[in-house]
């Protein structure tokens, strides 16, 4: 069997190791995945919302013209208040969260290609990679698609879609 049981099939000591007490100090904090997918979903669905509403007040039709210039119909611009608003928003509160980040994650791929191919492999003034921010968009969606909304949502992650 080895690893943490013996030959009996019985759970070793930990010989010492304290991680036990400082999760048991802790109430369990240490190990709530419930509040990490918390916190990735404010994170990318939080501050995707700025990204969403900065394009309502303003307006979003330059985004109309980088369809047009790539021969896709314009009318696709009508996605950008779904993808930066609509799917946030249900990432944030743990409605349909799969499928938003999906969503999500989408935009993020035709906004790289749209407008940020010729800075895939480049890096910023300050030596970090020139497209983080749409990197930590796009896998941060990614990863929720594939853990969900946890207990701490709406939905309290019952469900296929959550």
């Amino acid at each position: 069997m080895g690893g943490f049981f013996n030959s009996k099939g019985k759970k070793k000591s930990n010989g010492g190791n304290n991680r036990g007490s400082v999760n048991a100090s802790t109430g369990g904090l240490m190990n709530n995945n419930d509040l990490g997918k918390l916190l990735i979903r404010l994170c990318v669905g939080g501050l995707m919302m700025f990204h969403g509403v900065h394009k309502l007040i303003h307006g979003h039709a330059f985004i109309a013209g980088k369809l047009k210039a790539a021969g896709l119909p314009e009318l696709l611009v009508a996605g950008v208040p779904m993808g930066e608003v609509v799917a946030p928003l249900l990432i944030v509160l743990g409605i349909y969260t799969r499928p938003a980040a999906l969503v999500e994650a989408f935009l993020m791929g035709m906004a790289v290609w749209l407008v940020h191919m010729g800075q895939l492999t480049a890096l910023d003034q300050h030596g970090g990679y020139a497209l983080e921010l749409q990197a930590f968009y796009f896998f941060g969606s990614i990863a929720l698609f594939f853990l969900g909304a946890g207990r701490y949502s709406v939905s309290r992650g019952v469900g296929q879609w959550n």
